[in-house]
């Protein structure tokens, strides 16, 4: 939808370490709670959303549905669907990768191609490039470290993922992030609805899954 036509929107961002939540409304962030907090995800969502303005009370939500931690992006998923169905509003997804992507090409104007790298599973990371203006180039990928690093071609690695590259290339030029719910101000429209329903990142047979 344009941006003018965004309702006040809440923002659940469970993905990664961080307990991530925001209120926004017409682009503009009013309201934000950030928290690493490992796998406690479960006890301080809530929390934290009642910690907003009016409870968190929004027209719309927006939450993160991957990839990244299974059990944070159940905990984000199921907070939403909830209250969505409570408070009578909808509910869409978003997914990491390009949460992060957003942050990074908005805290540097010079910059014009990066690669997310994510944490994954099964000692692999999750990869998707993108370009400023083209945004999403190709689907992302569950990537072993040294084809994650082979992939880069010249790309800033952003994302929570970059320490497995750099363990193998000290020199290599990474910028360190996780997911923050705030960022959502800096999505695309198209990049804002997904169903609510988890991507994993890795099928049951270790292929990788597409958007």
């Amino acid at each position: 939808m344009p941006e003018a036509t965004i309702p006040r929107t809440l923002v659940i961002e469970t993905a990664a370490s961080a307990c991530s939540v925001a209120l926004i409304e017409q682009g503009t962030v009013l309201a934000q709670r950030h928290e690493v907090v490992g796998r406690g995800h479960a006890e301080r969502l809530i929390p934290m959303i009642t910690e907003l303005p009016e409870g968190g009370r929004a027209e719309h939500i927006l939450v993160d549905c991957g990839p990244g931690s299974f059990t944070g992006i159940r905990v984000g998923i199921a907070a939403a669907r909830g209250l969505g169905l409570g408070w009578g509003v909808p509910v869409a997804g978003f997914s990491a990768l390009p949460l992060v992507a957003a942050a990074g090409f908005a805290a540097d104007a010079d910059l014009h191609q990066l690669a997310v790298v994510l944490e994954g599973g099964h000692g692999e990371v999750f990869v998707q490039h993108f370009d400023r203006a083209a945004g999403a180039v190709g689907a992302f990928a569950s990537l072993k470290p040294d084809a994650a690093l082979a992939s880069l071609n010249g790309r800033l690695a952003i994302g929570n993922g970059v320490r497995h590259l750099v363990a193998m290339e000290p020199t290599l030029q990474v910028c360190e992030a996780l997911p923050r719910a705030a960022d959502a101000a800096l999505l695309a429209p198209a990049d804002r609805t997904l169903a609510a329903r988890p991507i994993y990142g890795r099928a049951p047979d270790a292929k990788p899954i597409a958007q």
